[in-house]
């Protein structure tokens, strides 16, 4: 009889431990498929922004940054190994004057042996107008002497949750003796 009786215990709270969680209302699933319009996307769109980027790593204000470099950096004719961290501001027009529409915040390190190629891992952090809050991620190669870069936009936040595209880069000007950089950029994204 006292075996019937913990049988007949274990079974019971079996049974009453399965109902309680199913009945918690708790899902303890990873995934799930979802409908893009019950996470308010509407149609998809296409947009295009221009704007002009300003790396300065010379002067007293720099907006880029040497922060680690290997021990063979400055013996590298490509600067091998050096890594920059930029907070650099994104203008309407090539001016440093010229209205401020955002920042590139993020780093870029020289990632080739053979010529000046650069990985670029960095925000396009919007503050104007209707992209004001939002975001666009780069992460990308740029051989920063060819006439066009592309790069492309692996993602984004704000207006630009979802996002994918390209950016091409020109370099505008460019001072031989500072290093500071003005480089155009066409960008082309999908979003919602």
């Amino acid at each position: 009889m006292p075996k019937l009786l913990i049988l007949f215990t274990i079974f019971f709270s079996t049974i009453a431990a399965v109902a309680a969680s199913g009945s918690s209302g708790e899902s303890h699933r990873f995934s799930r498929n979802l409908s893009p319009e019950s996470m308010g996307l509407k149609e998809e769109k296409l947009s295009h922004l221009h704007f002009y980027f300003h790396d300065i790593i010379s002067g007293p204000k720099p907006t880029a940054v040497r922060v680690a470099e290997a021990a063979m950096t400055n013996k590298s004719p490509t600067v091998f190994g050096a890594v920059l961290m930029m907070d650099d501001p994104l203008t309407v027009g090539p001016e440093p004057s010229s209205k401020l529409v955002g920042r590139a915040q993020g780093i870029y390190a020289s990632a080739s042996q053979e010529e000046m190629g650069f990985l670029m891992v960095l925000n396009f952090a919007f503050m104007e107008g209707k992209y004001n809050g939002s975001t666009l991620s780069v992460l990308g190669r740029n051989t920063i002497f060819s006439k066009v870069r592309e790069m492309p936009i692996v993602g984004g936040s704000g207006h630009f949750r979802f996002a994918r595209g390209y950016a091409q880069a020109r370099t505008h000007t460019f001072n031989v003796k500072t290093g500071d950089v003005v480089v155009e950029y066409n960008v082309y994204v999908f979003h919602y």
